[in-house]
């Protein structure tokens, strides 16, 4: 082999399917594609409850904050507990003590809307199956002064993962007593902000010109209106006349045609859902990285041995992508390509951004 290229050898690879998605930039994309308004952000409730029900396998007597809190419990629906009682309270098996956490959505919610709400072990108990979620008071993401309560919560809880018996989910099981407005407009104007696989000085200033091009012009009295703040806020002016309905403009500016998208060579990976998202040429340079049972070499000297080539139409610039599709197409794990693609990035030969979501 007198060309740069990949070679990557695998030994005892179990045969699984990689749950992942690779996409590419698609040219010409709305401006709606590539922002989303400031406003549009989700907001996280969260509260320490408690569940019972469950069939001894409750958290243990020696976890005093469980006992506190069922004695506390008890006296609100008028049982109090005298100190006396809180030994036997040791005894009960069928009680854990839990935090619980709901999502408010990017677009808001209205008072007395149902949203679901993860509930997650907190002391010794192993197995939240059968329980039931006490009354709980949510609190906001930042807690006020006076405990002002923003949820309410409780229901029974279905434990979506055998593997994993702590952590369940109740469906629609928490109600907002508050409202989730989403404020898009301050002082006049609006705010776009890039998503982070577009983020760039470029790209903002593509989007501010396209707005303040001939398709909104009419609508500004021939002056600009927006503008790029930095490589991620593009800052809008609501002309006079939509300031009333600013949704309508919204839309509109949503919905303009970017003719094109200067993207940088990037990679956004989200470990979550296990997606890599691919956009530009990202090309690698020399390295040879190892991890597991699998080797990736991209130099002259890579040739000796099995190995399964990767781009062989440009083998002087191997592609991050090809390296990707081969490995997917083999079965390795979404973990694993990329744990890879990290250490490919330490080493200094990911020729392009890499961004966590």
């Amino acid at each position: 082999m007198h060309a740069s290229h990949f070679k990557t050898t695998i030994v005892g690879l179990p045969i699984l399917l990689a749950g992942l998605l690779i996409q590419a930039a698609a040219a010409g994309p709305k401006v709606g594609t590539l922002c989303r308004v400031k406003g549009q952000e989700e907001n996280t409730l969260h509260a320490m409850g408690l569940v019972v029900g469950l069939k001894g396998t409750g958290d243990s007597g020696n976890f005093s904050p469980t006992i506190r809190s069922l004695a506390i419990v008890m006296e609100r629906m008028g049982t109090p507990v005298g100190s006396g009682d809180l030994a036997q309270l040791k005894s009960a098996k069928n009680a854990a003590l839990v935090h619980v956490s709901a999502t408010i959505p990017p677009a808001g919610a209205r008072q007395g809307d149902r949203i679901d709400c993860v509930v997650s072990a907190v002391g010794s108990s192993a197995d939240l199956t059968g329980g039931r979620l006490v009354l709980t008071y949510m609190l906001g993401p930042i807690p006020s002064a006076n405990g002002e309560v923003f949820a309410i919560a409780e229901g029974d809880i279905t434990v979506e993962s055998t593997d994993l018996r702590t952590k369940g989910k109740i469906h629609a099981g928490c109600r907002l007593e508050q409202e989730f407005p989403c404020r898009y407009v301050r002082d006049g104007k609006l705010t776009l902000v890039l998503k982070p696989q577009y983020a760039g000085f470029r790209v903002a200033q593509e989007v501010s010109e396209m707005i303040n091009g001939p398709q909104l012009l009419f609508q500004s009295g021939s002056r600009p209106i927006a503008k790029a703040i930095d490589a991620v806020n593009i800052e809008v002016e609501v002309p006079r006349q939509y300031l009333d309905d600013p949704v309508h403009f919204i839309r509109q500016v949503l919905e303009l045609d970017m003719v094109s998208v200067p993207l940088a060579a990037r990679v956004v990976i989200n470990e979550r859902a296990g997606s890599i998202v691919i956009s530009g040429d990202v090309e690698i340079a020399p390295v040879a990285i190892a991890h597991r049972n699998i080797v990736v070499e991209t130099s002259e000297a890579a040739g000796a041995g099995p190995f399964v080539p990767v781009d062989p139409a440009d083998p002087q610039n191997p592609k991050l992508k090809s390296l990707v599709t081969s490995l997917n197409a083999i079965n390795v794990p979404a973990a694993d390509i990329i744990e890879i693609i990290k250490l490919v990035n330490a080493n200094g030969a990911l020729t392009g951004e890499l961004v966590f979501e």
